[in-house]
């Protein structure tokens, strides 16, 4: 009981020292939202605009084949007549020139037809539409497996109906050559073959839209980004005060008066978070009055993902504090630490338009498994379960940081 009046009292001190220290509350509180109302200014309005998706498709077969008819069908005559979301459907006559292009990286990829394409229809045998893209265009490559799913399926359809036809012609007493020719009937419809130019189209798309194309919130990434970079980045600074303790020796006298080294250190600790828990509710409660920020579909997971940043930002402080001697390089370590950490973690803009190869760097720091959690609430819908892998890790952040700390952690200067 004895211990806890000490980490409380020690934890109050440190609070109202923060609370009444106006460079501090400045810089870490306001200073943080002029960050925010810039880049939020910024990054208004993007991806308000209805962007369409361009599907490029090709054939390597002759002119009058059936991947002709299919691809004069598909294409898009008039974009002035698409609705809302409506993709656009490029026929790519030159096969060689498309391919070209995608090396080039002028086009994504697009999907081919084969020279058999016809032949295997016609006689049933075994035939694969060709996807040349780009290796790192990965929605592109997605879209094109979805067209080609689309024909496909289509196809298999129109077998089925024919092969149901023919057995049921023959169960009614026709003769082969009346099967022969109403299976051939069929064949043609179903292949575009012969069909008049207001015949109906091989395949259509139909796509309904509810509602207009509405610009995501910049503020849904921009608000949280902050909040991880300074969030740490104050809990850093404190590090400099614990040195600036331990070398005029306050910690020592505190010592004097029966507090234990443990809640010395409990103390410490406690303040830091409770600073940290002050910052996070002002900028929880301002971006969600002030800038109208979306928690997504699981707001629990969002506030425990802020309450472990803050717990791990502070066991990074007192582990940052038994690292250093002096005053001077704590604060050096701490600005340098937040200010590397803070973009590599994706706080300035986010990991997930970085490269593979930065984006597995990135996992090294904490703020990578706090700002992709967030987007992952906030800007990609996903639920409590999601972001169970950015919690645990925000976790065995702390346990590191904290284990460091406690072994470290000494109350004179010597």
């Amino acid at each position: 009981m004895k211990n806890l009046r000490h980490i409380w009292f020690i934890a109050l001190k440190d609070l109202k020292i923060f609370t009444r220290d106006r460079a501090s509350l400045f810089f870490f509180i306001i200073f943080p939202f002029l960050f925010i109302f810039l880049f939020n200014s910024l990054m208004q309005g993007i991806e308000g605009e209805d962007v369409r998706i361009r599907i490029h498709l090709a054939t390597l077969e002759p002119a009058g084949a059936v991947s002709h008819q299919i691809l004069s069908s598909l294409e898009t005559k008039d974009e002035a007549l698409l609705g809302p979301g409506d993709p656009v459907f490029v026929w790519e006559r030159n096969y060689n020139a498309a391919r070209m292009a995608v090396e080039d990286g002028d086009l994504e990829g697009f999907l081919t037809f084969p020279t058999d394409f016809t032949q295997a229809l016609m006689t049933g045998s075994r035939t694969e539409l060709l996807i040349y893209a780009d290796a790192a265009a990965v929605n592109t490559r997605a879209v094109l497996n979805g067209v080609a799913s689309g024909i496909v399926s289509e196809i298999s359809t129109n077998k089925v109906i024919i092969s149901a036809a023919a057995e049921l012609l023959a169960k009614s007493g026709a003769t082969a050559g009346e099967i022969e020719a109403i299976i051939s009937k069929l064949t043609r419809e179903f292949t575009g073959q012969g069909m008049s130019a207001a015949g109906p189209a091989y395949i259509t798309y139909s796509i309904d839209s509810i509602g207009e194309v509405e610009a995501e919130n910049p503020a849904n990434f921009v608000v949280p980004g902050y909040l991880v970079m300074f969030v740490f980045f104050a809990a850093a600074v404190a590090a400099e005060s614990i040195v600036k303790e331990r070398q005029n020796n306050t910690l020592e006298r505190l010592l004097a008066t029966s507090a234990t080294k443990e809640s010395i250190l409990g103390g410490i600790y406690a303040g830091s978070v409770a600073k940290g828990l002050v910052q996070i509710i002002i900028f929880w409660g301002v971006g969600l009055l002030y800038f109208k920020i979306d928690l997504g579909l699981a707001p629990g997971a969002v506030i425990l993902l802020s309450i472990l940043m803050v717990i791990m930002s502070s066991a990074f402080a007192v582990m940052l504090a038994t690292l250093v001697r002096t005053v001077r390089s704590a604060a050096s370590l701490a600005v340098i630490t937040a200010l590397i950490l803070a973009p590599l973690g994706g706080c300035w803009w986010p990991s997930f338009i970085y490269p593979a190869w930065l984006q597995n760097m990135s996992k090294i720091t904490p703020h990578a498994w706090a700002t992709e959690g967030f987007n992952k609430l906030m800007l990609f819908g996903a639920d409590f379960g999601d972001v169970v892998p950015s919690i645990l890790a925000l976790l065995a952040f702390t346990i590191i940081f904290g284990a460091i700390g406690i072994w470290r952690f000494r109350t004179n200067a010597v």
